[in-house]
């Protein structure tokens, strides 16, 4: 049985109760049951069939990618596939030693430590996690003054599974102590309709074949997004008294919540238009770009920057990020001549 999530931090933002209740009864407990990925999947059910032929702790798992994709998700999975237990954090959570070593010497061989944001680690912490990793034993420094003396505090096998959406953030000697790292890719259109058809079913409410087409095309390849969209257009619908979401209400819905054809929600927006109408759509730096709009540069650069990039919004130059003839027409405003 895999225990419940201890600590719980979405792309540095609290979930409310509800949200995160309904994230768990979304949450799929097999690689069969896990939607796309198909690449990852494959490879993890390898490394899982093997790890239990031989009786060991699976190697170290890191998931990276942009928020939403299922990386804590997959977490729960590889545990349960494991049949073991699952201790979960964050890595602005250990805030000490201390608390690392807690975790650490509560696990039972084989288990799963799961990071969420491992990225933001402090770097003591970090250094812990070297030997803990490698030979599965922490040296820790306890007492004051003449007492101070070290002490060996040995570890059963188990596994660090780490998530991060910077893995570029990583410290080297960290990330190269991760025998397996799977790079975690946006969804397809079809994938993510799979996605909504079986929320919906878990939600206790039909939704037109049409209508879920239109919300996967609008869900920026993340299935927490299409999640979170269907939750709020079965509001819609339900206030109309529609037992099956129509396309018309999916479509008035999305309007509503200021969702535009590509996805944008009104931040991606923001952003565009920021930039075309401070700095003539750039180049403009990072740091610059967080002061204007509000956002922190963490948020703009894995919550809404990758996917700008990857349909062809923003471009990455040596100066810094510049708008496409795309953002313009997507804004409804005229391209400049040069």
């Amino acid at each position: 049985m895999v225990e419940n999530k201890e600590n719980s931090i979405v792309s540095g933002k609290s979930q409310g109760i509800e949200e995160e209740q309904t994230e768990f009864s979304l949450r799929p407990q097999t690689l069969k049951e896990y939607l796309g990925q198909n690449r990852v999947k494959k490879e993890l059910a390898v490394y899982i069939e093997a790890a239990k032929k031989r009786d060991e702790a699976l190697d170290h798992v890191l998931l990276y990618g942009p928020p939403g994709l299922g990386k804590t998700t997959l977490a729960f999975v590889i545990a349960n596939e494991l049949g073991v237990n699952l201790k979960s954090t964050s890595g602005p959570a250990i805030e000490k030693a201390g608390d690392l070593v807690a975790l650490l010497t509560d696990l039972d061989p084989g288990d799963i430590l799961f990071i969420d944001e491992i990225h933001r680690l402090a770097k003591p912490i970090e250094e812990v996690l070297y030997s803990a990793m490698e030979d599965y034993y922490v040296d820790i420094v306890i007492g004051e003054g003449q007492t101070t003396h070290a002490v060996h505090v040995p570890l059963p096998p188990f596994t660090l599974v780490g998530a991060t959406t910077l893995a570029g953030q990583l410290s080297a000697p960290l990330r190269d102590r991760f025998g397996i790292v799977e790079h975690l890719q946006y969804y397809s259109i079809s994938e993510l309709e799979k996605i909504i058809s079986r929320s919906s079913s878990v939600f206790k409410i039909e939704i037109a074949a049409q209508a879920a087409h239109e919300l996967a095309r609008r869900s920026r390849g993340t299935p927490r997004v299409a999640n979170r969209l269907l939750r709020r257009v079965r509001d819609f619908a339900q206030v109309k008294g529609e037992q099956i979401i129509s396309f018309t209400t999916t479509t008035n819905s999305l309007k509503q919540l200021q969702v535009d054809d590509e996805g944008l929600n009104q931040t991606d927006r923001k952003i565009l238009r920021v930039m075309i109408e401070n700095y003539h759509g750039g180049p403009v730096g990072i740091r610059t770009l967080a002061a204007n709009t509000g956002e922190d540069v963490e948020t703009i650069q894995s919550l809404y920057e990758p996917y700008l990039l990857q349909q062809g919004f923003l471009l990455m130059t040596p100066r810094g990020r510049v708008v496409t003839d795309k953002a313009y027409l997507q804004l409804g405003l005229p391209i400049p001549n040069e």
